[in-house]
């Protein structure tokens, strides 16, 4: 059977709140553990529909690429690297949760109904590196909606403490928009200015004022998304023998290329790049909308299909890892959208939420052995579904769907002899393909996450703090208690244990209020910090890093 959105249960511990864990000394050089610098700056690089082939280092051709091909020939070039799904909004909620589209929230695209959204009960990775005490930032595509400063879904409330750019998945289809979003305002553009030349200018800005805490930067451009659309004319495929639309598309690219290659010379320039991890990648395989044929650039490499399709040309992704620290090679092992959120836990010394489907793939930058995935889950509600368990892949169709009879259709292939997907073998090894279909069909359900976090509510006469325990592992010494004058009057209690919390009522008094809460955790020391403005009921987040 084919699964729709399942309904959630409401988690009231979500994090919005900043953290500050054991002092690490500004610049410290890499650690033991893989080479890399100890709680690195992150810089994930988002392209929308860059096809895995559409980059020099993995066979293009006809667009250039150079910048893009450096940081694959110095850093770790991943050859099977998949996206949350194959379209847009269930691929970025993947990537941001950690969660592949059988639990998430947003599990399809908001075509021909309402924009879908985060919700209160969702954990980004903003989130938990933001309680970290890293200083956060999104330029570009956010993709969820509604349009409205202050709700469950904007990203200042998912963990984002600076934000520039579009909410919406079809306001990032204007290339030259009539506002963009700066944080909770809209700020009016007229219509006569190329978004995504915005972005990379405020990316740089923040980078320049970087200071000795770490900072996780989501570049999430519109680029190369139809429409085909560049200030001016094509460049250099001008005079391509192409569709105008194939020749911009080309060039749309090339810009993108350009646009990263500005970042990282920013990050070399402010003395940042030694302590900067940067992660590149694409949210579906690429497009075909408006003109745009992507069998001219090869688009999708050796794979069949592209964005929408469940076949290995929609989700497959280009993923680059790199960092001054890093050493090149090529990782073969499979990795996907929802490992983000747990590598980069990893990265900032943050707890783990327990119940996600992601596992961190930091081992794998430097070449040490890590589990595999039981099997990579891919899911489109009422339309397609797919499983991966090493070698075999089984794409089911929904009844009705892509030329599926009544009953629907089931396909199998194997990966490691049919990466093309030519070959069904659904009829020769039936038992197989059932196998895989019931496992797909236990790996698709409700969200498994439990309540995590930091939480302050204020009454007429207390503040409550209230501490989740959303992990897999014991918080050991715990002291719940609010900054300032009123740290003296922490709660201690000895273990707060996984699936469990802990609420503790203060006086409340006059200026702002900080919840705050120190703990232990599989040896490490950890401090979450939460800001209540408000004066009744949950509070407003003062959404500033304090590092």
């Amino acid at each position: 059977m084919i699964n729709g959105p399942s309904r959630r249960a409401l988690l009231a511990g979500t994090l919005a709140g900043l953290a500050l864990p054991a002092a690490v000394p500004a610049g410290a050089e890499a650690s033991a553990r893989g080479g890399l610098p100890v709680r690195p700056n992150i810089l994930l690089i988002l392209a929308d529909d860059l096809g895995w082939g559409e980059i020099g280092s993995q066979g293009q051709r006809k667009i250039r690429t150079p910048h893009l091909d450096r940081l694959a020939a110095e850093g770790v070039r991943f050859e099977t690297a998949y996206s949350g799904a194959p379209l847009c909004a269930p691929s970025r909620c993947s990537l941001l949760t950690g969660l592949h589209a059988g639990h998430g929230t947003v599990r399809e695209n908001p075509e021909g109904g309402e924009q879908h959204a985060l919700t209160g009960a969702d954990l980004t990775f903003a989130e938990l590196l933001q309680l970290s005490g890293y200083r956060t930032a999104l330029f570009g595509k956010w993709g969820f909606g509604p349009e409205e400063p202050g709700q469950e879904s904007h990203p200042n409330v998912r963990g984002f403490g600076e934000f520039f750019g579009y909410i919406t998945h079809k306001h990032a289809h204007q290339y030259y928009p009539e506002y963009l979003w700066h944080n909770g305002d809209k700020v009016y553009l007229g219509g006569t200015s190329y978004a995504p030349d915005l972005f990379r200018e405020r990316a740089i800005d923040f980078i320049k004022k970087s200071g000795d805490d770490p900072f996780l930067l989501y570049y999430a451009s519109n680029l190369p998304h139809s429409p085909s659309v560049v200030p001016g004319d094509a460049g250099p495929y001008q005079d391509k023998p192409w569709t105008t639309q194939n020749r911009k598309h080309a060039e749309q690219v090339a810009r993108l290329d350009r646009d990263v290659a500005a970042l990282i010379e920013t990050l070399r320039e402010t003395g940042q790049a030694k302590r900067t991890l940067v992660l590149f990648t694409s949210d579906n395989g690429p497009h075909r909308e408006k003109g745009v044929t992507p069998w001219l650039f090869n688009s999708n490499g050796p794979f069949r299909g592209d964005k929408r399709d469940l076949y290995e040309g929609g989700i497959r992704v280009p993923l680059i890892a790199w960092s001054p620290a890093l050493r090149h090679r090529v990782e073969s092992q499979p990795v996907a959208f929802w490992d983000v959120l747990p590598t980069m836990a990893d990265f900032a010394g943050v707890p783990l939420p327990a119940h996600l489907d992601g596992r961190s793939f930091r081992g794998l930058l430097t070449g040490r052995e890590v589990r595999e995935h039981k099997h990579l889950v891919w899911n489109r509600p009422h339309k397609a579904q797919a499983i991966r368990r090493g070698r075999w892949k089984v794409v089911r169709f929904a009844p009705h769907i892509s030329g599926a009879g009544p009953e629907g259709r089931v396909e199998l292939y194997d990966l490691r002899t049919d990466r093309s997907e030519r070959h069904d073998l659904a009829a020769a090894k039936p038992d197989l393909a059932l196998e895989l279909s019931e496992e797909l069909d236990s790996a698709i359900g409700p969200d498994p996450r439990i309540p995590y976090g930091l939480r302050t509510e204020v009454t007429a006469d207390q503040v409550v703090v209230t501490l989740h325990n959303g992990s897999s592992v014991p918080w050991r010494n715990v002291r719940l208690g609010l900054d300032g004058r009123r740290k003296r009057r922490a709660h201690t209690v000895p273990v707060v244990d996984p699936g469990t919390a802990i609420s503790v009522g203060f006086p409340v008094q006059s200026g702002k209020i900080t919840a705050r809460a120190e703990f232990d955790a599989k040896g490490r020391s950890h401090v979450f910090r939460r800001r209540h403005l408000g004066q009744t009921g949950p509070g407003t987040l003062e959404l500033t890093s304090t590092g």
